[in-house]
């Protein structure tokens, strides 16, 4: 099975050239399987030995040490790959992972800021000074285009079309879209890139980053971003579970509160598939509800 893992994580890496966060995650979620493996057969085993048994039993061994049914179903999503593989090698005869049903997910509703928290939230960073306008620039493109923070962090200055109002977005899987920018999201992007001060050792034009670290002038991180975010969390008192993906759940909640078309959202938050995107047409339902009950005369 090492061999088959190693050889497995060879071709993603080489052939498919996935993402490195992809390939990190794979390789946990295998590191996970080697060793329920090792302790399930402590001579070793085949992968064409691998039954669907062995395979819910891992799954049940990832319940009981308090995974999520998110992680639980990645994981199950990547032994599917794995041994899909091998198929393709001639390893194994069929697929143990195939037959598997994923966990069923429960509904968690995301969570999301007002348009009056988005404000306070948005205006909170200094206009004068330089980190406050990189701040600023941040939480205005990530709310305008309702892009990741590994894709606000990966942005190149290229990738603004200010004439257009147009951001290229290289997202999960190495995906590229478009996403539109407003006005704010523009305006607080071109006084932040006259402030900006680059390290000489990032490149220079249409490949320099641009959001970067206030003292070293480099790309900056996303866990900078959240530290950042963090900082006006506390200063606006709001809620300090609030995360820069929060932002992105807003940008889609607040799309389809004002009727937006659901399969535009899917299209700008880059989503493969509808039903990922569904999840905020429960938010605002969700909303209604508590309006209607709060305000109907005979709801209760």
């Amino acid at each position: 099975m090492k061999q088959l893992i190693d050889q497995f994580l060879h071709y993603l890496k080489h052939e498919r050239n996935v993402a490195e966060l992809t390939l990190k995650s794979y390789s946990e979620d295998l590191v996970h399987l080697e060793e329920f493996l090792e302790h399930l057969y402590p001579r070793g085993v085949s992968p064409a030995e691998i039954s669907p048994r062995d395979i819910r039993d891992f799954l049940a061994t990832l319940h009981n040490s308090t995974f999520s049914r998110s992680s639980i179903a990645r994981k199950l999503s990547c032994l599917r790959s794995l041994f899909r593989y091998a198929q393709r090698e001639d390893l194994v005869g069929s697929n143990p992972a195939k037959p598997v049903r994923n966990p069923k997910q429960s509904k968690k509703l995301p969570h999301f800021l007002t348009t009056e928290e988005i404000e306070r939230l948005l205006n909170a960073p200094s206009k004068e000074e330089p980190s406050g306008l990189r701040d600023r620039a941040i939480l205005e493109t990530i709310y305008s285009a309702g892009i990741r923070v590994s894709e606000a962090v990966g942005m190149n200055e290229g990738d603004i079309d200010f004439s257009e109002g147009i951001l290229q977005v290289r997202g999960k899987g190495r995906k590229e879209r478009l996403a539109p920018l407003g006005s704010h999201a523009l305006s607080a992007l071109k006084k932040w890139l006259s402030a900006r001060k680059l390290s000489p050792k990032e490149p220079k034009g249409i490949a320099s980053p641009v959001f970067v670290n206030q003292r070293f002038g480099t790309r900056i991180t996303d866990r900078s971003v959240r530290r950042m975010l963090d900082k006006y969390l506390k200063l606006t008192g709001l809620e300090m579970r609030t995360s820069p993906h929060t932002l992105r759940h807003s940008f889609a909640t607040h799309l389809l509160d004002n009727g937006a078309n659901i399969r535009a959202v899917q299209e700008l938050l880059g989503h493969s598939s509808l039903s990922t995107t569904q999840i905020y047409t429960h938010v605002t339902t969700h909303a209604l509800k508590e309006a209607y009950e709060a305000a109907h005369p005979r709801a209760s």
